[in-house]
């Protein structure tokens, strides 16, 4: 292991990224300490840790701490994860976007800076909601905000939509410059660092007895299920499907080529983290609408935004709903059956039983299907993990006498078991799954300058042996 470190600095280029990666990392988290002007940050900080277990505290962890003080970096790159995905939906909807997909680079750069754009957009009706937000609420008759007015609501739009632009930026640079994905790294660091919290907040609950004689159980317990989640998390993510390929031998020059056997790896979840993070970004919007005083004072949309509270039934199918779909979406843009058919038709290769072309591409396309399914399910369950555990069902809060009929149901089971832990499934999902990317490409790069990787021999063999589905 630590010859492996010692490697990835004797790589001059290897060691510039990863240097630079951290830089990049460094300046993401000092900006965390630098608040917006005009906020009483430790009113909102304590506010904040009073609403640890409902969607605000969810959305701070991906933020790295940073929404719960309202620093520059408050609104963090959740806008533009939201840009990006409103143009990839426009692109089947709007023949523009599409012609523009299909252009290669120069297609891809003008969508890139078209999400730039509406970055900025959101940016700025966030920071208006949340600026409008503070100065008309207020914690036991404090006021959140010390001088309210044209000029703070001026000031903190313009503070938060320039760290949201300049975190774009930094993502952008890592992605560009360093290694791994900026955007999944930046929220990685914003989970990561509340590690330190999170195990003095262990350690305080079983100092002072917490949760009475089942402390010490309790904790635990939730240390060996975060462990089982954790390596949930790795064999799903290590798991594919091989589809058997089989080349026909040919005559290239004087040499015959091909006749060998091979297999198509097709991930149970190819799309990683990006479908969680899309469906939590797009559950934002009606947390972000229901803070304007209109929404507020509107008894049909108080209502409606009610029942999308965290936790609520109809969040939650919305949520579960969002992420299968965002699956689907994913691999539909990494994934194309019928240009991986026609490539392995132009080098002469063929699934056995299968006829070339469109029949390849029709099956591919059934057992992405199949696969796709499975990844979004686990998806799903990884991520309601930690929901249930803060809010529960909240099957009570169904309309009629369906919800009348849950009230008698066990308390644990309805409003949760009031468990506010840090990492919960979505937050390891995210953790695990980038760490195992960025550790595959340091390593890839180790490897192809003929230095071992952060394994020996037999157990990195051993270890990209992926589980067969």
């Amino acid at each position: 292991m630590f010859k492996s470190i010692a490697n990835i600095f004797k790589v001059p280029d290897l060691r510039k990224r990863v240097l630079f990666t951290f830089f990049i990392l460094a300046i993401y988290r000092l900006g965390a300490h630098i608040p917006t002007p005009g906020i009483n940050t430790d009113l909102l900080r304590q506010w904040f840790q009073q609403n640890a277990g409902t969607l605000l505290g969810y959305l701070d962890m991906f933020s790295g701490g940073n929404f719960r003080s309202l620093t520059v970096f408050a609104l963090g790159i959740m806008p533009y994860i939201t840009a990006a995905i409103i143009l990839e939906l426009m692109t089947v909807v709007w023949p523009y976007l599409e012609k523009l997909q299909k252009e290669g680079e120069l297609g891809r750069r003008k969508i890139t800076q078209y999400t730039r754009y509406l970055t900025v957009i959101l940016s700025v009706f966030q920071g208006l909601m949340i600026a409008f937000t503070l100065m008309k609420n207020t914690d036991n008759g404090a006021a959140f905000v010390r001088h309210p007015g044209a000029g703070f609501l001026f000031m903190t739009v313009l503070t938060l939509t320039t760290g949201s632009v300049f975190v774009m930026w930094l993502g952008e640079q890592i992605t560009e410059r360093g290694i791994g994905n900026g955007m999944s790294l930046l929220i990685f660091a914003g989970i990561v660092v509340g590690l330190p919290g999170a195990i003095e907040d262990l350690w305080n609950k079983v100092t002072t007895s917490a949760y009475g004689p089942l402390t010490v159980p309790a904790v635990l317990l939730l240390l060996i299920m975060m462990v089982a989640v954790v390596a949930f998390i790795v064999w799903v993510e290590r798991s594919e499907r091989r589809v058997p390929v089989q080349y026909a031998k040919r005559i290239v020059g004087r040499k015959l080529m091909g006749g060998q056997s091979t297999h198509l790896p097709i991930r149970v979840n190819s799309g990683g983290v990006m479908p969680v993070i899309f469906a939590a970004s797009i559950m934002t919007f009606p947390q972000t609408a229901s803070l304007l005083p209109a929404v507020k004072n509107s008894p049909f949309f108080s209502q409606a935004f009610a029942a999308l509270g965290f936790g609520r039934p109809l969040y939650t199918v919305i949520y579960c709903v969002g992420i299968i779909f965002f699956a689907y979406f994913y691999v539909s843009i990494i994934f194309n059956p019928v240009e991986v058919a026609d490539n392995m038709r132009k080098y002469g290769g063929f699934i056995p039983g299968i006829r070339p072309g469109r029949h390849t591409s029709e099956y591919l396309n059934q057992i992405l299907t199949r696969i796709t399914l499975v990844g979004g399910i686990y998806l799903v369950l990884v991520s309601l993990l930690p929901q249930f555990l803060m809010t529960g069902t909240q099957l009570q809060y169904l309309p009629g006498f369906i919800g009348n009929w849950f009230e008698s149901w066990p308390t644990w089971f309805l409003n949760g078991l009031n468990v506010t832990f840090y990492f919960g499934g979505t937050s390891l999902l995210i953790v695990v799954g980038v760490a195992m990317d960025t550790v595959q490409q340091v390593e890839a790069q180790l490897i192809m300058r003929h230095y071992e990787g952060f394994t020996t021999r037999s157990t990195r063999i051993r270890g990209r042996r992926a589980t067969w589905v």
